[in-house]
């Protein structure tokens, strides 16, 4: 993410309707950013995250705020869940409940963003935002994007499964071990009355 990391100073990423990066998921208000912005971590409602992003990017533009409110940026990962044996690409935040505003702070625009319906608090000492170093917002930004997905699937050791894919398919087996990395599970299974390990994809066994 080379480009990403001068993302104080320009963005030439093509962007959706909302004004969101495709790259590394920036909304971006204004692209001429200010040499005098800087980056302040807003509390959200966990939840709400990606909606009060556009609501403050909207709030922005038509309250004459571009030239003070350049970027928001909600920390994410696309994360790999298996459920019923099937896989699914879902968003996980990486700070539920946190987004990270780029702009230019001043009373009327820290009253723009902290009036924004969905947003409790900037952070920081007392009442005070404390932007963040650019070297952490450049951090962020890199493990968002570049951090391989997780699987992520509810096998425990132990549990009832019926495998759904494979030679071995309909067979009955336990859970003996759970490989979250490579979304893998060992399986024991009886064939011919021997307990046999089957090593398989999250997708190829059903829990029970």
């Amino acid at each position: 993410m080379d480009e990403q990391d001068k993302d104080t100073t320009e963005n030439t990423e093509s962007t959706d309707d909302n004004g969101k990066n495709a790259e590394d998921n920036v909304i971006v208000v204004n692209a001429d950013v200010s040499p005098l912005a800087h980056w302040y971590v807003v509390h959200t409602y966990s939840g709400h995250e990606n909606k009060v992003s556009i609501t403050l990017k909207q709030r922005a533009e038509a309250g004459g705020f571009t030239d003070r409110i350049f970027k928001i940026f909600v920390p994410h990962q696309q994360k790999i869940v298996v459920s019923e044996g099937k896989k699914r690409s879902v968003e996980e935040k990486l700070f539920p409940g946190y987004m990270m505003v780029l702009m230019s702070m001043d009373d009327d625009s820290w009253y723009i963003v902290r009036t924004t319906p969905g947003v409790t608090g900037f952070v920081g000492m007392g009442t005070t935002p404390t932007p963040l170093a650019e070297s952490e917002v450049k951090t962020l930004m890199k493990f968002a994007k570049m951090e391989a997905p997780k699987f992520e699937a509810k096998f425990n050791v132990g549990d009832s499964v019926r495998v759904s894919e494979g030679p071995f398919k309909d067979f009955l087996g336990k859970v003996d071990e759970v490989n979250d990395e490579q979304g893998k599970v060992k399986v024991l299974v009886s064939v011919f009355g021997r307990e046999t390990p089957l090593e398989l994809d999250f997708t190829q066994v059903v829990q029970l």
